[in-house]
Formats: C-alpha cells, sequence, structure tokens
C-alpha cells in the first residue's frame, strides 16, 4: 500500500444538529441506547455538543458527522465533519 490514511484518535460521532444560531457553532444532538442495571430495559440518551461548524452550514434537522479536536472554546471540542 503506497497510499497512508491519516487515523485521528477522538472519537466520531453522528447525530442531528438541533440549533445553529452561534457564529460558527451549532449543538447537536447524539442519542445511544443503553441497557438497565437492573431492569435490563434499553433506554436511549441524548447529550448534546457544541460543534464547530466553520461558515455555518448545517441547518436544522441535518444529519451529521462530528469528531472530537483540540479544545476551540470552554465547551466546543467537536468539529463538523460531514454533513448527510
Amino acid at each position: 500500500m503506497s497510499t497512508e490514511q491519516k487515523t485521528s484518535n477522538g472519537r466520531v460521532l453522528r447525530g442531528t444538529v438541533v440549533a445553529s444560531k452561534m457564529m460558527d457553532t451549532c449543538t447537536v444532538a447524539v442519542e445511544r441506547y443503553v441497557q438497565h442495571p437492573k431492569y435490563k430495559k434499553f433506554m436511549r440518551r441524548t447529550k448534546k455538543f457544541l460543534v464547530h461548524d466553520k461558515g455555518n452550514t448545517a441547518k436544522v434537522g441535518d444529519v451529521v458527522d462530528i469528531k472530537e479536536t483540540r479544545p476551540i472554546s470552554k465547551r466546543k471540542c467537536f468539529e463538523l465533519v460531514t454533513a448527510k
């Protein structure tokens, strides 16, 4: 193999854009399924991340991929990879 692929050590997550009112920032909600430790029922858990969106390309409702990066501000540690 002559071509090398760059791999990042950060997490890559998929979520939905829920807000894009800030400059170069959007809010992405990421859902995951977790099994309850006692009752064994699967529950949906949602967490919102602030994502760096250079040029404000993402719109509310878009399904996007985000990747972990260096801290950009106090709460922003992810950047937008692709908008589906």
